[in-house]
């Protein structure tokens, strides 16, 4: 998550910041929901009851202010692949990857996002991408251990599968189950030999 300019590192964020920070995620938040994740910045501000200035001070990009306001989603997520962890590793491994797809396709213009800063962690994104990949590839070593997933198969390929199917369903949004399909076809090629017989 960005950190904004109005605390320093050991020092609380003065109360009218922490106010306007959390105004503007609850309006980003809407707005993103509302509009997609290129909403109008200056919009979110001003439905805020703030300047620009003041996005910017706590959000110093578009990719920053997406981070905070997806960081509860990427916790859930991230507890989600604990629960999962206890599972069959096969079944664990897919619904993790149906419940990205989810995520990935709550909000229009999220799945392109996070595919085109999967492998940049320059990126404001990477706070979510990073913790993302990393339970991911728990789940997908698991897996290919027992032999019910190829061992050739990266945690990389995945999320950004992942994110191609999410994106495809959001370009049909006239096909609920399209993402659900896409994901069973992909799956067919994932299983190792052990699973085949």
């Amino acid at each position: 998550m960005a950190m904004s300019t109005a605390q320093t590192p050991g020092r609380p964020m003065r109360a009218d910041a922490r106010r306007n920070y959390d105004r503007l995620l609850c309006e980003a938040r809407t707005a993103f929901a509302e509009h997609g994740t290129d909403a109008s910045l200056e919009d979110i501000a001003r439905r805020a009851g703030v300047g620009i200035g003041t996005l910017y001070r706590h959000f110093p990009n578009r990719h920053a202010l997406m981070s905070a306001v997806f960081q509860e989603a990427v916790a859930s997520l991230l507890a989600r692949s604990h629960d999962l962890a206890k599972a069959d590793p096969c079944v664990g491994l897919v619904d993790w990857l149906g419940a990205i797809i989810t995520h990935a396709g709550e909000y229009r213009g999220l799945a392109q996002a996070l595919m085109s800063t999967s492998r940049d962690e320059t990126s404001a994104l990477s706070d979510c991408n990073v913790p993302l990949r990393e339970a991911g590839a728990r789940l997908l070593a698991r897996a290919q251990a027992t032999g019910t997933v190829r061992a050739d198969v990266s945690i990389g390929d995945l999320m950004q599968l992942t994110n191609a199917i999410a994106l495809a369903a959001e370009q049909a949004p006239e096909d609920p189950a399209l993402a659900g399909r896409l994901l069973t076809l992909t799956l067919q090629g994932l299983k190792g030999p052990r699973a085949a017989g």
